[in-house]
């Protein structure tokens, strides 16, 4: 009764609110702005998706009279867990839905509903985890699309909006500016996100960044926040790397990525005090691959490069995801200090090759679980692209997007060095990278 009561006032607050926020229609014989055509416009391409999956609590106990008898909770093992997002119509005529990763990411059961409530069945058609974006489909004769915004042209200033469906309340809209462009450093992917103040809450991921006419530039995928709502620091991805995922996604059946070929470190103060550079900023390569990219372009181990396609480069974070988020096959032109001069030089980039492996074949707790080994320009270490639900390595702690960097204290950085090191082990201590911390698992 006491929760009822809570909702109940908040809800007139809210009410209240709004009511005192309201502009009037009139100020005298002028009219006043309104949004409303625009929202009325695009709404209709804005989704609910509503997402099942099974998640995995723990081994169920073996004494259900040791469980009564000292109390513990119940309904441990496998169980069902629904979660709520938004998505974006871009193609009407096939069905083709851009969303988050994390939004359907390992989903059993995905259904969306339209602004008129219709509910329909989807289907994911590709995910890409690293840049947080996925495509669904549904089949429906009854859709409005979303026509895709160039979001290059995008500035700090420009009012935006953004649509979905916060705390699972339904279609939502709110409004603000764009505050930052070419945000990074905020999850573990590749990023380059368009930062605003307009509202994003649990629920919008997925949902439409829009811009003044009617088209969508962004699609909502992060906030920072202390409490879990808004607190004004909402992060999309730019439509430029959304349509690029998507079109990867359906051209290829999956996103290929370009390749440069070469190790990097970030340059410092001390560093470059040491290496007599005239630079504090950029990627300082320390090793490059045979007949790569870098190798063919020209350019040495020592070199620092500071511009990509006129993007400022300050560290080999930046670099990476620059690269990361190009295609093989397309020509970049690199600024770099060499000697203490300042060179250029046109590289046609390849094409990243990912070797999977299966846990099971490595060891029984990784069972479930599949590894490929990272670009040593990525900074290494052996990546888990998937983990099944209720699977050995599920039920010891791993997760997707893990970055393993040692087994045993043995650095690991190729799928070779893993299996040496999980070989003939019934202990597996693994260093694990996951988002901004460091953990060590076990697995037995």
């Amino acid at each position: 009764m006491k929760k009822i009561y809570s909702l109940g006032i908040a809800l007139l607050f809210l009410h209240a609110a709004t009511v005192q926020a309201a502009l009037p229609p009139m100020v005298g014989d002028q009219a006043m702005p309104s949004l409303a055509p625009l929202v009325e416009k695009t709404s209709p391409a804005v989704v609910n998706i509503r997402v099942r999956q099974t998640v995995n609590t723990g081994q169920p106990y073996a004494d259900e009279a040791f469980r009564r008898f000292f109390g513990f909770p119940e309904n441990r093992g496998p169980r069902q867990i629904a979660s709520a997002g938004s998505g974006v119509i871009v193609d009407a005529k096939n069905g083709y839905i851009l969303t988050n990763h994390h939004v359907v990411d390992s989903a059993d059961e995905i259904k969306i509903s339209l602004i008129d409530g219709t509910l329909l069945d989807a289907e994911v058609i590709g995910s890409d985890a690293a840049t947080d974006i996925a495509v669904i489909k549904v089949d429906s004769d009854n859709l409005s699309e979303m026509p895709i915004g160039d979001s290059e042209s995008v500035r700090v200033g420009d009012f935006v909006l953004a649509i979905g469906n916060p705390f699972g309340l339904g279609h939502t809209v709110t409004s603000g500016i764009v505050s930052a462009l070419g945000r990074t450093g905020i999850g573990a992917g590749l990023e380059d996100f368009i930062q605003t103040d307009a509202s994003i809450n649990p629920g919008n991921s997925g949902g439409a960044l829009v811009n003044m006419r009617g088209e969508l530039v962004g699609i909502n995928s992060a906030i920072i926040s202390r409490s879990g709502g808004n607190v004004g620091i909402g992060f999309a991805v730019p439509t430029e790397i959304a349509s690029s995922v998507m079109n990867q996604i359906l051209d290829h059946g999956e996103v290929r990525r370009g390749l440069l070929g070469v190790t990097i470190s970030s340059l410092d103060d001390a560093a470059a005090e040491a290496l007599g550079a005239n630079v504090q900023q950029g990627a300082l390569i320390t090793e490059i691959s045979p007949n790569s990219a870098a190798e063919k372009a020209g350019l040495q181990v020592e070199d620092i490069i500071i511009e990509v396609n006129n993007k400022r480069i300050d560290d080999s974070r930046e670099l990476t995801n620059v690269i990361g988020l190009k295609s093989p096959g397309d020509k970049i032109t690199l600024k770099y200090v060499r000697d203490g001069k300042t060179r250029t030089a046109s590289a046609v980039l390849g094409q990243r090759v990912t070797v999977t492996s299966a846990g099971g074949d490595i060891h029984p707790g990784l069972a479930g679980a599949q590894f490929s080994a990272r670009p040593s320009s990525d900074g290494g270490g052996i990546e888990v692209t998937a983990v099944e639900a209720d699977s050995p390595a599920a039920q010891r702690g791993l997760r997707e997007r893990d970055i393993i960097v040692a087994v045993n204290r043995r650095a690991v950085n190729s799928m070779a060095n893993l299996i040496d090191a999980a070989s003939d082990q019934q202990i597996l201590f693994l260093l694990v990278d996951r988002g901004d911390r460091r953990l060590m698992l076990q697995i037995r």
